[in-house]
């Protein structure tokens, strides 16, 4: 795939491959915020999705256009929780059989739902071996790797949530998008510049886990190795092969928030917007609250997932601006 317009086409394609399997998640409004900042913001809710995340998008989008064979095989993923959640759910509903490999410190609340919908867990600890030195332990080549961002049809699933969004409002100026590994970001880009060329788009990272804004200014790729951050869906460790140039070529900027800063958007969104989002599906908004990025017009915000265990939640509530 060599060009925007190709990548567009496939996440077309993807939407129709969707309809009646993802939800078309609401866009919401704020007019506090909008008061606040001074612009008009459209908050996609993918916290609303399937399995509380945006990542059911690209794991049914990826596993519904394996082949017979590929599907008598199996499949492995590596994830720390919402992309694993999507491919156990997916794998189940088409009869598929899935291991799926997690960070031993991942939130329990993703471990217990990869469990419940029959995927295989195998653990890993991220502090003392890497997520390919992992993945080459547990499995043998027989399964279908389906990574959880690096993967041509992973990406045109993630980016019918930008495309939904373009198709819900009248123009964008701007979009903010969470970035682990950039399958979302980069998906998002290619559908929204599809509707608004315009459009500003911009990715966010916590501050420490930069990799993909160090990447962005560099020229070069980056990597981050277990970061220490509450946004725990954002933890990869790099940008993919096929996202770090998608990046490169569609996304206009790259910011980063400190860790009170996400957790002051959560708080924003949970006492405002009456929304139950996660650290990772917070960091649009907490580069805006932050000042890290100055809004302008209507800007979509990209709400990633809402998979938050409620100790951590509360935690995050618990605590007092600045603490």
């Amino acid at each position: 795939m060599k060009t925007a317009a190709d990548l567009f086409k496939r996440i077309l394609d993807a939407q129709e491959r969707l309809r009646g399997q993802a939800h078309v998640t609401p866009v919401m409004g704020c007019r506090t915020l909008d008061k606040m900042l001074g612009a008009r913001f459209h908050f996609k809710c993918e916290n609303l999705q399937r399995i509380g995340a945006f990542k059911f998008r690209g794991a049914f989008n990826a596993l519904s256009r394996l082949s017979p064979e590929e599907r008598r095989r199996g499949v492995v993923t590596i994830s720390s929780g919402n992309h694993a959640q999507a491919v156990a759910l997916v794998g189940r509903e088409l009869g598929i059989d899935t291991t799926v490999l997690m960070p031993a410190n991942a939130p329990e609340i993703k471990r217990r739902a990869v469990e419940g919908y029959g995927a295989t867990i195998v653990t890993y600890d991220p502090a003392t071996t890497r997520r390919e030195e992992a993945l080459r332990a547990v499995d043998g080549g027989e399964r279908v790797f389906i990574p959880p961002f690096d993967h041509w049809d992973v990406i045109a699933g993630q980016g019918t949530a930008g495309l939904e969004l373009a198709q819900a409002v009248s123009h964008l100026d701007m979009l903010l998008v969470p970035c682990g590994g950039g399958g979302l970001l980069s998906g998002c880009a290619v559908a929204v510049k599809g509707y608004f060329p315009r459009c500003r788009v911009v990715g966010v990272e916590p501050e420490s886990a930069d990799d993909a804004t160090r990447s962005f200014r560099m020229g070069t790729l980056q990597e981050v190795h277990n970061p220490p951050t509450i946004a725990d869906g954002v933890r990869t460790p790099r940008l993919g092969d096929i996202t770090f140039p998608l990046v490169l070529a569609h996304v206009d900027d790259m910011r980063t928030v400190s860790e009170e800063a996400i957790r002051e958007a959560v708080r924003f969104l949970f006492y405002r917007m009456k929304l139950v989002v996660e650290p990772s599906g917070a960091l649009g908004l907490a580069a805006l609250l932050s000042g890290a990025v100055k809004p302008t017009g209507d800007v979509g915000i990209l709400l990633s997932g809402g998979n938050v265990d409620g100790q951590t939640m509360a935690g995050i509530l618990s605590e007092s601006p600045g603490s």
